[in-house]
């Protein structure tokens, strides 16, 4: 069984599955990247640098792995899939860390989501799936939801701004 806050978010148990037909659509790129090595944000940045072989200019930020997450052009594929295995182990006893990590995973596949197919099928082209311990599946699934409600809350709010700004300059220039 999967559970996901977005089309593009995959929770599942440990030797859990999703349908074959989410991974298996033209070329795909596949990066296993482990939690249980994921023991501080530097040991994330190592583990998404060598699973998905960023680029050299990757410059070991949290806003540095968003920017190489939305490109991806290094490795051509038609779709991306990244397994997180034992999420739930990722950032043991920082529990803003693994908020800022699930967040820039969100906010990557939202910045990849949706392309229409010609068969008229809609798909993310980047899946992440976070798989975990059986028993952890709720928690984390949980912390995702509220990352995405903080993501999606940061957007309308940055959206609002940007209008209200636009709308002050503009009455600031009549």
């Amino acid at each position: 069984m999967s559970v996901h806050a977005a089309p593009w978010v995959h929770v599942v148990p440990e030797h859990g599955a999703l349908p074959v037909d989410l991974l298996l659509t033209g070329r795909t790129y596949v990066a296993r990247l482990d939690g249980r090595r994921m023991c501080d944000t530097d040991a994330v940045f190592q583990e998404f640098y060598d699973g998905l072989r960023l680029p050299d200019y990757f410059g070991w930020n949290w806003n540095a792995l968003y920017d190489c997450l939305r490109d991806l052009a290094w490795l051509p594929a038609d779709q991306y899939v990244l397994i997180v295995e034992a999420a739930d182990a990722a950032l043991p006893g920082d529990p803003a860390g693994r908020r800022q990590l699930f967040r820039t995973l969100l906010r990557t596949g939202r910045r990849w989501s949706s392309v229409k197919r010609p068969e008229g099928i809609d798909l993310s082209r980047l899946l992440v799936v976070m798989s975990c311990d059986a028993a952890s599946v709720a928690d984390v699934q949980e912390q995702v939801r509220s990352c995405w409600e903080e993501t999606v809350s940061s957007a309308v709010w940055s959206t609002a701004s940007s209008a209200v700004s636009s709308g002050v300059a503009s009455a600031v220039a009549s």
